[in-house]
């Protein structure tokens, strides 16, 4: 006979066993600052970098792998919240995101990239439980995958703080998001390779149009190419200078003559000599050729 209600058998309460196990997988300030996190050099810069891309909302959480020169190379955002907060689920959670975003690097001897933790939630900024339990997640999921432990920070509507560190900002903040983007998922930030040098990742693009004298020495005369205005020349081919075909007179057309220009006349100061007298039957007696007064005048100018 027993008194009261009797618990259903699928409900299992918290035990002390259940609750110390949690406890003990989190971490204290103190623990944290005395296992050799290393510091950001431009925390700032890492978390408007991070914000921008993510734009997290409450209960965000967004893991990052920083390169060797602090420049994020991959980054994941997903919602956890949990009312007990455990370590355990929070390593899971972001051991999932990491193996999603980066290859691990488990074969290395010592860890090269470092991943930090950036959640947003509500209260101040001073550490809480469930800080102490990401903290602890992000240490092991770290360790499980090869990489470095880095910074946590969180985000709250009075701005962001690098716990452990003391330094933080007024902005960004944690904002209330807009209704159309409440459930929505973010995009993650895959893994981008660091082997390629800044002159090979120069596009095409950037190198802009040759110049004009680059495209004058690559041009090729119609004469050599065979071509004339994109059109193949259909006549034979030109004759080698000094051949008869080049010296031979070319016929003048009435359309070439009509459009010809004059060309300047020798001797153009020189006064014209007197037209002669015509004969006494009327006739006109014919001017001597321009060749003839010329050669004239050098055989007399050569005695």
């Amino acid at each position: 006979m027993t008194f009261g209600f009797d618990r259903p058998p699928d409900v299992s309460l918290p035990t002390s066993a259940d609750s110390a196990a949690r406890l003990s997988r989190m971490l204290e300030p103190s623990e944290w600052a005395s296992a050799g996190i290393p510091l950001l050099r431009n925390p700032r810069e890492v978390v408007t970098g991070l914000h921008d891309r993510h734009l997290p909302g409450l209960w965000t959480a967004v893991v990052a792998v920083l390169g060797p020169e602090e420049r994020v190379v991959a980054s994941a955002s997903f919602v956890q919240h949990a009312t007990a907060p455990d370590g355990w689920e929070f390593r899971n959670a972001l051991l999932t995101q990491l193996r999603q975003v980066v290859p691990h690097d488990l074969r290395l001897r010592a860890p090269v990239r470092t991943a930090v933790l950036l959640y947003c939630r509500e209260g101040d900024p001073r550490w809480t439980e469930a800080d102490g339990a990401w903290m602890w997640g992000l240490r092991d999921a770290c360790t499980l995958h090869g990489l470095r432990c880095g910074a946590y920070i969180t985000l709250t509507r009075g701005g962001w703080q690098v716990l452990g560190e003391g330094r933080g900002g007024r902005r960004p903040r944690s904002v209330t998001r807009p209704a159309h983007l409440r459930g929505t998922g973010q995009p993650q930030h895959p893994y981008v390779p660091e082997s390629h040098g800044p002159a090979q990742r120069r596009t095409a693009s950037e190198q802009g149009p040759p110049k004009d004298s680059e495209q004058a020495e690559d041009a090729v005369p119609p004469e050599a190419s065979g071509r004339i205005d994109g059109t193949r020349r259909s006549g034979p081919p030109p004759s080698p200078p000094g051949s008869p075909e080049r010296n031979a007179p070319v016929e003048r057309t009435r359309s070439a003559e009509r459009t010809r220009t004059p060309g300047p006349q020798p001797y153009a100061g020189e006064p014209r000599p007197p037209a002669e007298p015509p004969h006494s039957d009327g006739r006109r007696t014919p001017r001597r050729g321009t060749a003839g007064a010329l050669e004239a005048r050098r055989r007399a100018a050569a005695r």
